[in-house]
């Protein structure tokens, strides 16, 4: 009987050593540029042929030095994934352990920060490398649970010889990215691996649901930060005329006065009390609160002359946009939909509307109201540098983008038609 891929994944639950067999001979035919018995799920014939154009050896496992216990507890003691870590364990452990499962996080550098469950799953996961400190990027160690949800920013089920790496065989990993509810950044990725044996097609959703349930509550845990530090804020503000603002440390507004409310007044990196001059606001003073930062806007305000933006989509996972000019630079990481939006409009320099953009994404010109909530959203750091009706770049600006040396590493987590149709290119005009 003829499989398909759909078809090897369900057998897999009910046959997990034949299902092994098949995608061994899958793994092993597209390995030798041959046609293969069974197509590969699009996710992982994907990761393989990022892997391929990457040189991984699919035959001889690498690994990078292990992160020392100092830096694991530092990352540990530094990583908003610690606040969530209650949910992961009730919603993961008590079912990982009876089923013979192990609970792993990694960070955004997918660096594994914690793992537990079944004793003797551990043993073996420290057979494959896969410790505390070790270093799980998909480009490093192949296609597996961790690395590749971190690029491709879902969840992704890698059974058997789905692997890359051949050494991994033995395995079945699941896992979901964990993504900061206020700007999805990815924070890091949860995972549920063990034994190949041990697959199970509902895991996907099982993993999926707990991660967002953790970033449901990260969600909550930002609002009450925010509602205590604006019980500070109101009699600081009261005693103030003209423009302020009372934020969190990571720039998060919780009170204002005498201006406009925004979500976030970006914040440079390293702060110190005194004068700073701040792209949204322009030469501010700033005074530090229990919790966060007093922000009060004034005189004299600097005009902006940004003589460049330079977009930086170089680097997988590690998108960013900088502004340059006469009253410094700043930088800011971007979310996947933020280093799109930025893309586009660097493509388009005369303009685009918000349909323009809505067909660009998504394909679908009717989808303008998430295009207009994600430029707000965006104009809420780059502020003057952005114009709209239509959307663009300001005329001043300089536009510089920086791309990654083959068009095929174009954001792999994006599914917009221009960003595909680049990638599509193979570096080939």
């Amino acid at each position: 009987m003829a499989l398909s891929s759909a078809d090897v994944t369900q057998l897999a639950a009910v046959d997990s050593a034949r299902a092994a067999r098949v995608l061994s001979e899958v793994r092993s035919a597209r390995l030798a540029g041959q046609r293969t018995p069974v197509a590969p799920r699009p996710v992982i014939e994907e990761s393989w042929e990022r892997m391929l154009r990457g040189g991984v050896d699919p035959d001889h496992g690498f690994r990078s030095g292990l992160l020392s216990r100092e830096e694991v507890q530092r990352r540990r003691e530094t990583t908003v994934l610690r606040h969530v870590l209650p949910v992961l364990r009730e919603g993961l452990l008590s079912v990982a352990d009876v089923s013979h499962h192990i609970m792993v996080v990694a960070d955004e550098q997918s660096r594994v920060l914690w793992r537990e469950g079944s004793s003797p799953v551990l043993r073996k996961a420290d057979g494959l490398g896969f410790e505390l400190g070790a270093d799980w990027r998909e480009d490093v160690v192949g296609t597996n649970g961790v690395g590749t949800p971190a690029v491709v920013r879902r969840p992704v089920q890698v059974f058997a010889s789905e692997h890359f790496v051949r050494s991994h065989a033995t395995w079945t990993c699941t896992g979901a990215p964990v993504t900061d509810p206020r700007d999805g950044r990815l924070i890091g990725v949860v995972d549920v691996s063990g034994p190949l044996e041990t697959m199970h097609p509902a895991t996907l959703a099982w993993v999926d649901s707990v991660a967002k349930l953790a970033e449901a509550r990260l969600r909550e845990l930002h609002v009450a930060s925010l509602e205590q530090l604006r019980a500070v804020a109101a009699p600081v503000l009261a005693r103030l005329a003209g423009r302020a603002a009372v934020v969190d440390r990571d720039g998060w507004t919780a009170a204002v006065t005498g201006m406009p409310y925004t979500n976030r007044i970006p914040l440079p990196k390293s702060l110190t009390p005194g004068r700073r001059w701040l792209p949204s606001l322009g030469p501010c003073a700033l005074e530090p609160l229990p919790g966060g930062w007093l922000v009060r806007a004034t005189e004299g305000a600097v005009p902006h002359s940004a003589t460049r933006i330079v977009l930086d989509l170089a680097r997988p996972r590690h998108w960013s946009v900088t502004v340059s000019g006469s009253a410094g630079s700043w930088s800011r990481e971007l979310s996947p939909r933020h280093a799109e939006l930025l893309y586009l409009l660097a493509l388009h320099r005369t303009g685009r509307s918000a349909a323009g953009l809505a067909e660009d994404l998504f394909g679908d010109p009717a989808r303008t109201v998430t295009v207009r909530a994600e430029m707000s959203r965006v104009r809420r750091y780059l502020g003057g540098f952005l114009e709209h009706r239509p959307y663009r770049f300001c005329e001043d600006a300089e536009i510089e983008v920086l791309l990654p040396a083959d068009p095929r590493d174009l954001p792999p987590c994006s599914t917009s038609p221009t960003v595909v149709a680049a990638r599509a290119t193979n570096g080939h005009d």
